[in-house]
């Protein structure tokens, strides 16, 4: 796998488009998915849903599934000729253990379709753009109330999906510059648990070189951050990045000063811009931003504009 490259970009959802939900990761609640189906509906799409992405692996019950099951609806969702998108139900954990399990050379036969998800989805989005050499979507995993119970979250992954060309200039009310200048890149990454996981292991990118990397996390201690960040740095894995869009810290102690305060003391000496608090990951009002596409990121600005739309 080489480093940020553009990837093939999918063609834009239409209403009558038939979608694909999976649960690659974590188990799924039924009515929160029932609830995301319906709103999906509403939007004119006709939604398939694999066949397990209901189920509870039997010993493991932080994954919704066995892993090969959960490998199976995501491969066939992706192959399915009549499908025009393939949306996480949730993320999670269990993206790691999926991807290997997947038959990457019979899905390069598929034609390129919308992947929406994020969080643990963050390896999936790795893998596919590495092996298959697509632009995917880092959006909202569907059944959560992040998606079902926030009007603006659902609305930008909509615009995104069928409005493409009106979501190239991305910002959010929070942005704000960490350290000043302008890049331009290949936008990649998400989660940086995930990213940090996956350092050199099969469908991981060597390096973040000409990247306009998106980085953020839930959950974590400052110290727990600064020990992901380390190792990004210490492998070289940050080498050549171009400049850093940081996303939501939501629930990371000790509080948004904290871990901006360690962003700046980690990231400055790579001497790119970093725009702190973009507005995408686990958060209210998710931003969707696309990945494997070329943009801008205008630090002073706080700013991240498309290329071209996310979706053609």
């Amino acid at each position: 796998m080489t480093a940020a490259r553009p990837g093939r970009r999918p063609r834009r959802l239409r209403p009558g488009d038939r979608v694909s939900v999976v649960a690659p990761c974590g188990p799924v609640p039924r009515q929160r998915l029932e609830e995301a189906c319906a709103l999906l509906r509403g939007w004119g799409l006709e939604v398939s849903l694999g066949r397990h992405v209901l189920d509870r692996h039997p010993v493991l019950p932080y994954l919704a599934g066995k892993d090969a099951d959960r490998a199976r609806d995501l491969q066939e969702a992706w192959s399915d000729p009549d499908s025009a998108a393939v949306l996480c139900a949730r993320g999670g954990d269990g993206a790691h253990r999926t991807v290997d399990l997947l038959d990457f050379a019979a899905m390069r036969a598929a034609r390129p379709k919308a992947f929406v998800g994020y969080s643990d989805v963050t390896a999936l989005h790795e893998a596919f753009a590495g092996e298959l050499g697509v632009a995917t979507v880092h959006g909202p995993v569907l059944a959560t109330a992040e998606f079902v119970g926030d009007a603006r979250t659902s609305a930008e992954l909509r615009a995104t999906l069928f409005e493409p060309e009106s979501r190239l200039r991305l910002t959010s009310p929070g942005a704000a510059t960490l350290i000043g200048g302008k890049a331009r890149g290949v936008t990649i990454g998400g989660n940086l648990s995930l990213l940090n996981d996956g350092l050199r292991t099969p469908h991981s990118r060597p390096s973040a070189a000409g990247g306009i990397l998106l980085l953020e996390d839930v959950g974590e201690d400052v110290s727990r951050i600064d020990r992901m960040l380390t190792q990004l740095l210490r492998t070289g894995w940050l080498d050549g990045v171009a400049g850093i869009a940081l996303g939501s810290w939501h629930n990371c102690t000790p509080g948004p000063e904290g871990i901006r305060a360690l962003m700046l003391e980690r990231l400055a000496p790579l001497g790119v811009p970093v725009v702190w608090e973009l507005g995408f990951g686990h958060a209210p009002s998710q931003l969707t931003v696309p990945l494997g596409v070329t943009a801008t990121l205008d630090a002073d600005a706080a700013t991240l504009v498309l290329d071209e739309p996310a979706l053609r």
